[in-house]
């Protein structure tokens, strides 16, 4: 009897690892996808600025609503998918704290140094964590369960972004340690606006700009 509840548990936990892990693709998937705004900003600036401006607000107000027992259609089964434990019964930030971010970098640097912001939000802090869901085994020390899996994904998914953004590979040593570093600070949904804005910040420095 015993030996049939630990398989019963093993299953179950099996089944929730499954469940966290296709619920982390979702969630960064919506990261990745914001790498596709730089282009955009390019082409359309003040229509995306103001868009992001108006997915905030919509969003909160769907949030809020939500809390209340009042669901939006498609928005709140979508935050619900998405959302993390931590997040269960609370206001769900990490859609609030990426667009904010993407928005602070494209009005605060100029055109190339916020898509190198952008890029390293959507790329590095969005593989770091299915790498280190998926490939985590050696969690890092006074990190909260970072791995060094996702570090590693971090630093080079930034580094070959702001390579390829710049072509200037001393600038993308720099901003991919730093965005490491900033991925393994505990700062939660927080890094969705530090990495774009002190990433991008560090380009205009080093270009100049």
């Amino acid at each position: 009897m015993p030996n049939h509840s630990c398989q019963i548990d093993s299953g179950v936990l099996r089944r929730q690892h499954i469940n966290d892990i296709w619920k982390e693709i979702f969630r960064k998937s919506i990261h990745i996808c914001g790498a596709a705004l730089p282009f955009f900003m390019g082409r359309f600036y003040w229509i995306v600025i103001a868009a992001l401006f108006l997915s905030i607000l919509l969003y909160s107000v769907s949030e809020l609503m939500r809390l209340s027992g009042h669901e939006i259609p498609i928005v709140s089964s979508i935050t619900a998918v998405a959302a993390r434990k931590r997040d269960e019964n609370r206001f769900v930030f990490g859609p609030v704290t990426l667009a904010s971010g993407i928005l602070l970098a494209a009005l605060l640097w100029d055109r190339l140094p916020a898509s190198i912001g952008i890029y390293a939000l959507a790329f590095g802090d969005g593989l770091a964590s299915l790498a280190g869901k998926l490939f985590g085994r050696m969690q890092l020390p006074l990190t909260q369960g970072k791995t060094a899996a996702g570090s590693l994904a971090c630093f080079l998914a930034i580094f070959i972004a702001c390579y390829l953004a710049s072509k200037e590979s001393c600038l993308a040593l720099i901003v991919a340690s730093v965005g490491m570093f900033i991925e393994l600070l505990p700062l939660k949904d927080y890094d969705n606006v530090v990495i774009p804005i002190v990433l991008g910040g560090i380009s205009q420095l080093y270009l100049g700009i």
